[in-house]
């Protein structure tokens, strides 16, 4: 039981150190899994059937990141890294698009 009480209040005290309830940000976390998971079948299914796969991906990534937005904007003391990942997914969802309109232009197809 003492492992349950420690969780606990390494739970609680999280909102303290970053100014938001954990409450909801466990809850967006934990809520998100399923349609983060919905997203990835999604993708499958685009990427098996040739279509677009960019729209799937950020709706991953949006469900992936949700319960970190919420810290970016409720929060205080958010670490870097949280940033930094933001970043990444920013820049990835750039290039993928750059790279399926080159591809289009230069095949004259329409998109897909």
């Amino acid at each position: 039981m003492e492992i349950l009480d420690a969780f606990y209040l390494w739970f609680m005290n999280l909102g303290e150190n970053y100014g938001v309830n954990p409450i909801i940000f466990g809850s967006i976390y934990v809520g998100a899994i399923p349609f983060f998971t919905l997203s990835v079948a999604w993708i499958i299914h685009n990427h098996r059937n040739g279509l677009s796969i960019i729209l799937p991906v950020f709706f991953a990534s949006v469900f992936f990141l949700s319960s970190y937005l919420y810290l970016l904007f409720a929060g205080e003391n958010v670490p870097l890294w949280v940033y930094a990942v933001l970043i990444v997914m920013v820049l990835l969802g750039v290039w993928s698009t750059y790279k399926k309109i080159k591809a289009q232009v230069n095949s004259n197809s329409l998109p897909v």
